[in-house]
């Protein structure tokens, strides 16, 4: 890995280091979770910019509280100035949804238990390899017997139904984040020795008659459930380095957004085969 880049918080997330590093929300967006389907083919314009990306306020509320618990929030609300309104009598305050993100930051930092699991070095880099690929990692929360992610959700009871299986998953199983748990977990035992449990603090937007009512826990990703999930993670991602190198063609998935807005017809289809994807 030496002629790798060297990353740091300023190229993180720039295409180089995206290029040269498979990241969890990369190997996702190739493979997807046990609930979500990925696209080879989405993943890989992404890569070479050929998708713009969309920040959405669901997006932007969970950056602000990450924010907050970083200690850069005054830098973050200095850098979008969108989060404020600037029009009537309310001119300069937060808008609506991140008055709600503060007030659930003020319910998680009233806990002493949430804190405790927040508590520890911020926002750590660390890199190292899974079956020969080059993998990178950022961790929200690290104090030597812990590695926790802070994760802003909609509802922490909600439930998926993913099809293909036939059940309903929690919000960890259908977004990943047992995922990123195992890969977290395996690349910092490989740069410390140590291999840690991983929790997951998190913090809901739940309302009640449009008042907010946030929900807290900390959660933890079992081992077993993080060693299957690693195993899962060895066995797809030499194929997208492969595919990132140009060795593979990058599948389409036919599904996502992409697929439909880059879609070549080719002749018609049969009516039976309208239903053969959904």
């Amino acid at each position: 890995m030496s002629n790798l880049l060297k990353l740091t918080p300023e190229n993180y997330y720039t295409k180089e280091a995206n290029m040269q590093y498979v990241s969890v929300s990369q190997y996702k967006e190739f493979n997807g979770t046990t609930g979500k389907m990925g696209c080879e083919a989405y993943a890989m314009a992404k890569l070479r910019g050929e998708v713009e990306e969309v920040t959405t306020t669901a997006l932007m509320v969970g950056s602000y509280v990450d924010a907050y618990f970083e200690g850069t929030l005054p830098t973050f609300s200095a850098q979008h100035p969108e989060i404020f309104s600037s029009r009537g009598k309310t001119a300069g305050e937060l808008k609506s949804e991140y008055k709600q993100a503060s007030i659930m930051i003020d319910r998680a930092v009233k806990d002493p238990v949430f804190m405790q699991y927040m508590a520890g070095d911020k926002q750590v880099i660390m890199t190292g390899e899974i079956e020969g690929v080059p993998v990178k990692i950022k961790i929200d929360s690290a104090d030597g017997r812990r590695i926790t992610d802070l994760k802003t959700v909609k509802s922490i009871t909600e439930t998926f139904y993913a099809k293909d299986l036939g059940q309903r998953l929690n919000f960890c199983e259908w977004w990943g984040y047992d995922l990123q748990a195992a890969v977290y977990r395996e690349i910092y035992r490989q740069n410390t020795g140590d291999l840690l449990p991983f929790y997951i603090c998190a913090v809901s937007k739940d309302k009640t008659d449009n008042i907010p009512h946030p929900r807290i826990k900390v959660i933890e990703v079992p081992p077993l459930m993080m060693d299957e999930k690693l195993a899962e993670v060895k066995s797809n991602i030499v194929k997208i380095q492969r595919i990132k190198d140009g060795d593979i063609e990058p599948l389409r998935c036919e599904v996502c957004d992409y697929c439909a807005d880059t879609e070549v017809l080719d002749g018609p289809i049969s009516m039976d085969m309208l239903m053969g994807e959904i």
